[in-house]
């Protein structure tokens, strides 16, 4: 038998380690510092990259007990259920979420609550097919909660990924068609809110409960709330900034003066990834991410995650929901997507370095073009919440903006014209992509407003960039005669 290092936490402890450190060695072997002979250290002998496991299916040790690790068991029965490759990227998500050490010195609200000390073992991150597969196992997780006498009923922002809204509507609340048929769904309500109004989504959160409780009066029984507050920092696509820890807190506090309402804190944080915010040391329940984004990084892997927070009874309770949803849905993110994910994220933190710094570079230059009508980036001083960016994002803004024409001709001209930046939709890979984002969102969801572009910037020289979209703006204006100022 190969020697076993034990000297080392595991990948899913937080680690004393930076960040940076953290991500260029996900998914790779600890070295081992205990070994005492030549003999054990050739035994270690090992490749440095981890494998991709393809298998499906696992042998069983003579006793049938496949937890059996004395037998050789493994707790491993079959892939939809578990795979080690899927599960090596959980447990590096897991770590990264909640590694509470980083230097985040323009950051001392983030960098205050990265002192707690946090422990990993009741985290959960589940690895889905899709980004969209993650959104549905929390809102599957949520509506089925055996505590609830209602159905959920989700707080959206009123900016926001409009896959998110179509999805409850289509599938959750029985707003769409299914083989032809009217689809019931699972009676899941939802309206939209300017989460960066806490105010407001504290009256809209009121009002809610204050229905639910006449109507309880009314029909003579008690009722258990059930609530979600889906929050996206940044949103998709204005770029709107919500302070997480301030609702978060919020809702902490509210829950305990109304135990009759079971509310529940979920972040999209795709647009910014571990590297740029922690969500759950913020004191959110759990939080999303598109993989196929900025932790794969390379336009080539569909995957999504869950990570849930092993600080709160909220986050726990859902980690369990959602991993039982996983395995018995089985809408599980691919090996080899799993592997390429864990190798995007050896290069996360450079890539996202280049990004935000070009983002912020081009921001700036837009925000000062006299064909450009506005621009939304939480790094423009200008930005409504630049100072909540500031102090909850670390390091930078992001590598996402968007900025607005006079209208949708003007914005279309703008996209064809470009030659460096290609016209795709997705984000947070290596190359810069333009998108209207209106033209592909449904008639009735639409988010963006008809003139707008979204921009996702890539590791390409900047100045290149800047020249290909000075280039595009002046066509798009001799082809249009609009002026955006």
């Amino acid at each position: 038998k190969n020697l076993k290092c034990d000297d080392h936490p595991s990948s899913s402890t937080p680690s004393t380690k930076s960040l940076d450190t953290i991500l260029s060695h996900a998914g790779l072997k600890p070295p081992c510092s205990n070994l005492k002979s030549e003999s054990q250290i050739l035994n270690q002998n090992e490749p440095l990259c981890p494998p991709i496991n393809f298998e499906t299916t696992y042998t069983r040790p003579p006793s049938g007990d496949y937890t059996n690790v004395e037998e050789g068991g493994k707790g491993l029965i079959y892939g939809r259920m578990g795979n080690p490759t899927r599960s090596l990227l959980e447990d590096v998500l897991t770590n990264l979420e909640l590694a509470s050490n980083i230097d985040a010195t323009e950051n001392t609200a983030t960098a205050a609550a990265a002192t707690t000390s946090v422990t990993a073992g009741d985290a959960v991150t589940c690895a889905f097919s899709s980004g969209m597969a993650a959104v549905s196992s929390i809102i599957l997780a949520l509506s089925n909660n055996s505590n609830s006498t209602e159905p959920l009923h989700v707080f959206l922002p009123d900016d926001i990924y409009h896959g998110v809204p179509s999805q409850l509507k289509t599938v959750f609340a029985g707003g769409g068609k299914v083989g032809g048929s009217t689809d019931r769904g699972a009676g899941v309500t939802y309206s939209a809110v300017d989460m960066t109004n806490i105010e407001h989504l504290k009256e809209e959160l009121m009002e809610h409960v204050r229905h639910l409780e006449s109507k309880s009066s009314t029909r003579g029984n008690n009722i258990n709330n059930n609530i979600l507050i889906w929050m996206e920092s940044p949103s998709n696509p204005l770029c709107k900034v919500t302070d997480i820890e301030e609702v978060c807190t919020w809702v902490q506090d509210f829950r305990s003066f109304n135990s009759n309402v079971n509310i529940s804190t979920v972040v999209d944080s795709t647009w910014a990834p571990p590297y740029l915010s922690q969500p759950l040391l913020l004191g959110a329940d759990a939080v999303l991410h598109s993989g196929t984004k900025y932790l794969a990084g390379h336009s080539d892997v569909l995957i999504g995650s869950v990570t849930t927070s092993p600080k709160t009874t909220q986050g726990r309770e859902l980690g369990s929901r959602v991993r039982q949803i996983q395995s018995a849905l089985g809408a599980t993110a691919s090996p080899m997507d799993c592997w390429l994910t864990l190798r995007g994220l050896r290069t996360l933190h450079i890539r996202l370095e280049r990004q935000c710094r070009s983002a912020m570079e081009i921001a700036n230059f837009l925000n000062n073009h006299p064909l450009v009508k506005s621009v939304h980036y939480p790094g423009l001083e200008g930005h409504p919440q630049h100072q909540i960016a500031a102090r909850q994002m670390k390091y930078s803004f992001g590598g996402m903006l968007s900025f607005e024409m006079a209208d949708e001709a003007a914005a279309m001209a703008v996209a064809g014209a470009v030659s460096i930046i290609q016209r795709a939709t997705s984000l947070g890979g290596t190359e810069t992509l333009i998108e209207h984002r209106a033209s592909i969102e449904p008639d009735d969801g639409r988010v963006s407003p008809m003139g707008l572009l979204r921009l996702s910037v890539g590791l390409e020289d900047v100045e290149d960039l800047k020249r290909d979209l000075e280039v595009a703006l002046q066509i798009g204006h001799s082809i249009t005669g609009n002026v955006s100022g």
